[in-house]
């Protein structure tokens, strides 16, 4: 998408220009904000761009020109000034990851527009209904990791943030006046809070997430275990992400096969000549290593109790009911990590719902006798 009536972005590519953007930022009780990352481009995503956009200027910001972010720190945390984001949990959790970022006063218009029961949800179509803004998705996997940027690059990550402001007005305007507000306040506050995975070292069980796994025999898995972890060394030294090394269906089919030489790779789908040519020692010998390991069993999978599940799956029941009410999704009633805690922990008081970390003031008073009621009775 072109925007000849919009100026340049200002792009924040040292520190004396990040000093800059904070003084700037601080003028404003609302600014909006947005992410771009390389998680299809290197084999430790990071974020590449933060893009903000207040009422005067769209900025973007340059992680990877300027080392310290510390100063937007005190922004993203500070209850005075409302940072508005689409779609803001993975933006959340790469900010967090990757900076250390703490986060208060969240309003994500995606959020917004499920719990106005809007049926598009996604950024383009909102801009297009609402500002007939036609956005042209041809950098949506671009590698934001490579430089230079071009200017067209730089324009398409700042129409990601320039309308989130207008759009804001008009969703708080909505949620006002349909007494969503503090359904949809509540739900900030939970993403807000959200946190990824915590990092931590190789998992030596990884492999059985390969689709088609489980399918194999004892000594197959072995073999897939093994070339497996080839692959993700080969992923690391190359800075690439896992599948554009090799594909999940030629790791299987490496296990099943299990070939001795070089002549046993040919004709293997999704393994080209090329690849052949550069990885056929290290494979062959990570089949060998296979091989000659013990046999691998599946893990046991851990099975919640019958009564845990009979209570979530009446749970469930009655969300979607709710929802099919109201007209959305399910997951706005209450969300899926919640539901499962309430059918582990069974509470049958009020004073015991607030122990359900996902379930606010909000959700307990206005569903709480309801889920009582359903806990009781089961």
């Amino acid at each position: 998408m072109s925007a000849p009536s919009l100026p340049p972005p200002i792009l924040v590519a040292d520190q004396a220009d990040l000093d800059r953007l904070v003084r700037a930022l601080a003028e404003f009780p609302v600014v909006a904000v947005d992410t771009e990352s390389n998680s299809l481009h290197a084999y430790r995503e990071r974020v590449c761009l933060i893009q903000f956009s207040t009422p005067a200027a769209d900025y973007i910001v340059d992680p990877l020109r300027v080392k310290d972010l510390r100063p937007l720190a005190p922004f993203f945390s500070s209850p005075a000034q409302q940072k508005v984001f689409h779609a803001a949990e993975y933006d959340l959790i790469c900010l967090r990851r990757d900076y250390d970022f703490e986060f208060a006063n969240i309003f994500d218009t995606m959020s917004a527009a499920r719990t106005l029961g809007w049926p598009q949800v996604g950024l383009a179509a909102i801009l297009d209904t609402h500002f007939g803004v036609l956005m042209n998705k041809k950098y949506q996997r671009a590698d934001w990791g490579h430089r230079p940027l071009t200017s067209d690059q730089l324009n398409y990550a700042r129409l990601d943030t320039h309308y989130l402001g207008a759009l804001r007005d008009v969703q708080l305007q909505a949620l006002t006046e349909t007494g969503c507000w503090p359904e949809a306040h509540e739900e900030f506050a939970r993403l807000a809070r959200v946190r990824g995975e915590p990092a931590s070292g190789p998992n030596p069980l990884a492999f059985w997430r390969v689709n088609g796994a489980h399918d194999l025999s004892p000594g197959q898995a072995s073999v897939l275990k093994e070339v497996f972890a080839y692959r993700e060394e080969q992923a690391g030294r190359l800075d690439r992400p896992p599948f554009k090394v090799m594909g999940e269906s030629t790791l299987i089919e490496i296990a099943r096969r299990s070939p001795r030489d070089t002549d046993g790779l040919q004709g293997l789908a999704g393994l080209s000549p090329a690849q052949i040519h550069r990885f056929s020692s290290g494979l062959l010998q990570a089949v060998q290593q296979g091989l000659a390991s013990p046999p691998q069993r599946a893990p046991a999978v851990e099975r919640e109790p019958d009564d845990v599940r009979e209570r979530y799956d009446l749970l469930r029941k009655w969300r979607k009911e709710k929802a099919k009410a109201r007209g959305v999704e399910s997951d706005v009633i209450v969300p899926r990590a919640a539901l499962w805690d309430l059918a582990r922990r069974a509470p049958r008081t009020l004073a015991e719902l607030t122990t359900i970390a996902d379930l606010g003031p909000w959700r307990r008073e206005t569903y709480g006798q309801e889920i009582l009621k359903i806990l009781t009775a089961h």
